[in-house]
Parts: C-alpha cells; sequence; structure tokens
C-alpha cells in the first residue's frame, strides 16, 4: 500500500511519457518505470505483521497522515510514499524472517525511514538500521536497553527513536502512581491482582508486591492464569473471599471480554482498576453488552477520544472515515503521529532530508501530536513522560491514563489533573460493596 500523489516533476514526466508515446511506446514504457518509485518522494516504510490487526493498524496510520501531508503540499516541496513489508512478528519468532523482511525495506525498498512495532527482535532491528544508518521509530517495545544503547554507543545506536509505550521503568512508576491515587479517592487498602503469566505482567506484579505495602495496602490477593484462560469464576470466588476491596486486572487480548463479564454479572464487592486492552477498543461497549460500566482501565486518550490535545479528537475522526468505524485507532497512532507531525518537523527545521540532520532536529523536537501536549524526546532517544515536577507536568508530556466506563462513555480518571481537568469523578459500581452510599468518592 503506498500514498503517492503526482508532483510538479511527476506531472511534467507523465507528459513527456505522452508526447514520447506519440512517437514510439516502447520508449515511454522505459521512462515510466524508470520513475517509479519517483526519486524525490520521501519514503516511509513500514515494517509490521501485516496480517494482524496490529500490523495492519499501524501501516494505516502510516497511509492516511501520508495522504494528509501530501494534500498539503508535502515537506520540502516532496511527496511521502508508504512503502511496507511483513515481518511476521506476532505469528513467528524467526529472526531470519524478520531480519529479511526489515533488509529488504531498507535496501529494494530504499526507505529513508522505518516505523516498526517488533518486540520479539527489536534489537535486531535496531542494529540493522543502525548498519544502514537509517532512523528507526519503534512503537511497540519498552525495553530499557534500546535507549541504554544510545547512551552506552551514541555513535552507532543514535539512529533509534521510540515512539510508544513508555520505557518499562516509567510505565511501572505511572501505574503504581495511579494506584494510590485510586487509595486516596476510595480510601481502599486491601489490594489483589489477577494477571495472565506472562513475563511483562508478572514482572509488574512483583513491583506491586514490592511497592504497594510500603504505601499501607495489604495484598490479599495473588492470582496467575494462562493466556487462554477464559473461564475466571474460581478467581473472583477467591478474590471475593480475600476481603479485597480493588482488583487489579492484567489481562490482555479476547480474555478480557469475558472476565469483564463474569465481574458484572457476579457483581463482586471490588473495584476493578488495571490494564484490560479490550475495555478500551471502539467497540468495547458491544463486544461486553455494556458490562464494563464502572471497569477502569489504562489506555490512549487517542483511543478513547479524550481531546488531550487539539489533535486527538480530529486524528481519531479522520482515522475512522478514512478505514471504516470498525477499526480501531489504537495501534495506528504512533505511526501517524510520526508521519504527520514528528518527522516533518524534523525535516522542515533540517531544511533536507540528510540523516545527521533529521537526527539532530529530531533530538530537539517539541511538537504538538494526537498523543501529548508537547512531544519531546530525551538525551537517550525515549519519548519524554511528566513527572509532575513543575517543570515537567505530567499533561504536557506523553501520559499513562485510566478510563473509567461511565454510561457509554471513557471518562478519564488518572491523572487526577486531568480528571479534573475534564470535570470527572470516580464512580464506584451500582451495586453493595465497601464504598459508600454517595456512589462518587
Amino acid at each position: 500500500m503506498n500514498s503517492r500523489a503526482l508532483t510538479k516533476i511527476q506531472s511534467a514526466v507523465l507528459i513527456a511519457i505522452i508526447v514520447i508515446a506519440a512517437v514510439g511506446g516502447g520508449a515511454a514504457y522505459v521512462l515510466w518505470q524508470v520513475s517509479l518509485p519517483p526519486s524525490e518522494d520521501i519514503i516511509i516504510g513500514v515494517c509490521a505483521d501485516l496480517d494482524m490487526p496490529s500490523g495492519k493498524s499501524l501501516l494505516r496510520g502510516a497511509v492516511l497522515a501520508a495522504e494528509q501531508i501530501n494534500a498539503e503540499g508535502g515537506v520540502l516541496g516532496r511527496n511521502f510514499t508508504v512503502v511496507a513489508e511483513d515481518d511476521d512478528g506476532e505469528t513467528s519468532l524467526d529472526l531470519s524472517v524478520a531480519s529479511n523482511a526489515l533488509t529488504k525495506l531498507l535496501t529494494i525498498d530504499k526507505a529513508d525511514y522505518v516505523i516498526s512495532n517488533q518486540a520479539i527482535n527489536i534489537l535486531a532491528y535496531q542494529d540493522i538500521c543502525a548498519e544502514h544508518k537509517t532512523i528507526l521509530f519503534a512503537t511497540f517495545t519498552p525495553l530499557e536497553n534500546l535507549t541504554q544503547r544510545v547512551v552506552d554507543n551514541y555513535d552507532r545506536y543514535k539512529y533509534f527513536f521510540r515512539i510508544s509505550p513508555t520505557n518499562s521503568t516509567s510505565a511501572a512508576t505511572r501505574f503504581l502512581d495511579s494506584i494510590l491515587t485510586l487509595g486516596n479517592y476510595t480510601g481502599f487498602k486491601k489490594i489483589g491482582y489477577l494477571a495472565q503469566d506472562t513475563p511483562s505482567w508478572t514482572q509488574l506484579t512483583i513491583l506491586l508486591e514490592t511497592y504497594l505495602p510500603k504505601y499501607g495496602f495489604s495484598i490479599v490477593y495473588k492470582g496467575l492464569v494462562q493466556l487462554t484462560t477464559t473461564d475466571f469464576a474460581s478467581n473472583f470466588v477467591a478474590a471475593e473471599a480475600s476481603g479485597a476491596e480493588i482488583l487489579v486486572p492484567l489481562i490482555g487480548g479476547m480474555p478480557g471480554v469475558p472476565f469483564i463479564k463474569e465481574y458484572y454479572d457476579r457483581q463482586s464487592p471490588f473495584v476493578l482498576w488495571g490494564n484490560v486492552p479490550a475495555a478500551v477498543s471502539s467497540d468495547s461497549w458491544n463486544l461486553t453488552e455494556g458490562k464494563c460500566e464502572y471497569l477502569s482501565t489504562t489506555g490512549s486518550p487517542v483511543v478513547a477520544a479524550y481531546p488531550l490535545t487539539n489533535k486527538t479528537v480530529p486524528t481519531v475522526e479522520a482515522y475512522l472515515r478514512r478505514w471504516g468505524t470498525d477499526s480501531a485507532p489504537g495501534g495506528a497512532v504512533p505511526a501517524y503521529d510520526v508521519v504527520r507531525f514528528i518527522l516533518p518537523d524534523a525535516i522542515r527545521r533540517a531544511e533536507t532530508t540528510e540523516t545527521e540532520a533529521v537526527i539532530r532536529t529530531l533530538e530537539t523536537t517539541n511538537v504538538e501530536t494526537s498523543s501529548a501536549r508537547h512531544w519531546m524526546f530525551t538525551s537517550s532517544h525515549d519519548v519524554m513522560v511528566g513527572s509532575g515536577a513543575p517543570n515537567n507536568p505530567v499533561e504536557d508530556y506523553m501520559v499513562m491514563c485510566v478510563f473509567q466506563w461511565q454510561n457509554r462513555t471513557l471518562v478519564p480518571v488518572y491523572p487526577k489533573v486531568i480528571k479534573d481537568e475534564a470535570g470527572a469523578t470516580y464512580q464506584y459500581p451500582r451495586w453493595s460493596g465497601p464504598w459508600t452510599t454517595s456512589q462518587t468518592p
């Protein structure tokens, strides 16, 4: 898929072809073949599992952004063309398949910049792009050592920039802070967790067990389930028996749907506050038959269509117009923001597409995107996140939000500054539990 549009140069070539064709058709065909892809286009390469929803979404985000940029006249008078290679990144762990896809993108497709949501083989991607001196925007991995490499060996790894998510330390810190904030809202201190047994989730549960007791929380229930688990009845029985007031679910993928339904149908006497991606898709309300009501989960402002920035809601609306209302924009946003805002800004300020110059302007990026009021990179080429300090407001940079379903709408309930800014309140379930009768803490 590409987003090619005629430039003045291409139009001239086309006129020349038509003239030559009147004399001899064969020569015209040769000239047209030589002109593709047009040398003046800036080639954006997408390397992802194009058979999977996240890969398709990433590509769609890049294509939409390129179409919009080209409609505005391009960047420095040049159009963006999007090319893509399928790396089987979600369905295969085969390094050779992934490496071949990226190498083809760089050597055959001649990508000037690469966007990838590769997770398993991302370190290899970082090395390959370093060898080819090509900028790589990573959109799916929180690994700390990726940006540490930039610090330790800048000359080799300066081509790497992380777009999302925030690094694992920042993500864990914000998640822990969100639970402390919930404790302030509710006064609840008895907490449990139910997590899928994966390295990332179990690492987070270890952090919960380590730090929450230091803030007066008692961890009364600890549950681990397999990735394929869809029957959570026994887990809810155990969590209810523990006296938990808060249950932290860490349930990825479609198993989140039966989990949500079980909670609602049982009317379990605790609140849910965690990470359930199935609860923040565009069709979550229908998928769960409205039973996601009262659940609070981490999510992107774009997916929730919350106007965090002036660009957030227009991005959602443009994406749904282009790709259909059954298409979730979440996975598309990192690629969209790169192609629509971050890269054009860097190229325009550099006044060239020369790699070293663009790296320098990327390092001084400060631009509004769909995901941040001020998109900036750290010195290690990580995405800047807000700490809450006076000179680093939590709401101004890349922010981890928690949204609660209230009356068919996703409402921001964390960070508190965004909750207050939206005029929102945290709400308790309508059934009996350890909460007050006011229903609004």
